[in-house]
């Protein structure tokens, strides 16, 4: 009998020992969410401009992968609200894996483009003091622009038609998720 007991004792506490340790995986993995979907879009997307080729639209090459792109700029938004200015990290985090699981010269403009818009994005989010749907709106408008045409510039691909829908392309995740915010 004593043996059952102890038996018992070992497996409940292994139990425990396992419940818990699923249980702050998943704490884990819901208190970072947006940071960690923000990582992994950035890799995602900048995969994505290697092996999706772009479109013929209105006489330009537009690359799909642009309609994410804006999604990526509201996610750092989020993320910022999850972690702060630790965001900074998670942006250096996504520029790092997309380098190394994307062509380098593809990785290269994007990363550089990314970095220079997500800052400007950064501080349009960080430094003004409105709600968070019209920070996340104005942030987009001031950063989209700026990741549209300095990726277009390096990779050698800048026309203004390509920059405008690019632009627009990706104000339209902003503008979505400004519309279904409520204030």
């Amino acid at each position: 009998m004593d043996y059952l007991k102890a038996n018992t004792n070992k497996e409940n506490e292994l139990f425990k020992q396992e419940f818990w340790k699923d249980t702050v995986k998943t704490n884990l993995l819901h208190q970072y969410k947006y940071s960690l979907s923000y990582v992994f879009s950035i890799v995602l997307v900048n995969i994505g401009f290697v092996y999706i080729p772009p479109v013929p639209l209105l006489g330009e090459m537009f690359p799909p992968m642009s309609l994410l792109v804006g999604f990526i700029f509201v996610l750092r938004d989020f993320a910022q609200r999850e972690i702060g200015h630790k965001v900074l990290a998670a942006m250096a985090v996504g520029a790092v894996l997309s380098y190394i699981m994307a062509d380098p010269f593809v990785a290269i403009a994007s990363v550089v483009a990314f970095l220079i818009s997500e800052l400007c994005d950064w501080g349009v989010y960080t430094y003004t003091k409105r709600p968070l749907k019209d920070r996340i709106l104005l942030s987009s408008a001031i950063g989209t622009p700026i990741d549209s045409s300095v990726f277009l510039l390096i990779l050698g691909f800048f026309s203004p038609v390509g920059f405008v829908l690019m632009t627009i392309a990706k104000m339209v995740a902003a503008g979505l998720i400004w519309w279904k915010i409520k204030d």
